[in-house]
């Protein structure tokens, strides 16, 4: 059974087949930022003081900043994947729309640069 009108077949109009991914990724970030989210409030939560000290402390075990880092690229990559969705959605100008996406990419790939090198500063 075909779905596509005649029309359509003539101008090779349909489905781009990228929607689907983008859809999953989306919803396999929220799901991965459940349980980091929860152990990221937690971990807070059983400190006894939130000082700098002991922050830096708790970030020094290897697991925590592995954890750390990971929860860090999981927000970071489900955000720009939503704000990539508001701004195909409402901006209609395609040359503000893509300097826009271009703007969104560098910046938050600039936050990934910089939480990496500050776990790592904090590290070692």
């Amino acid at each position: 059974m075909q779905y596509r009108t005649d029309t359509k077949n003539v101008k090779g109009l349909g489905t781009a087949k990228h929607g689907f991914g983008h859809w999953w990724m989306q919803r396999l970030t929220a799901v991965l930022m459940v349980p980091l989210g929860i152990w990221f409030v937690y971990s807070l939560m059983s400190m006894e003081n939130l000082s700098a000290d002991t922050l830096i402390m708790w970030l020094h075990n290897p697991v925590t900043a592995i954890l750390m880092a990971l929860w860090t690229v999981t927000v970071v990559y489900h955000a720009a994947l939503g704000l990539q969705v508001i701004i195909e959605d409402y901006i209609h100008n395609k040359k503000r729309a893509l300097f826009l996406l271009i703007l969104l990419k560098i910046t938050l790939f600039l936050m990934l640069i910089v939480t990496f090198f500050s776990l790592f500063k904090l590290v070692s």
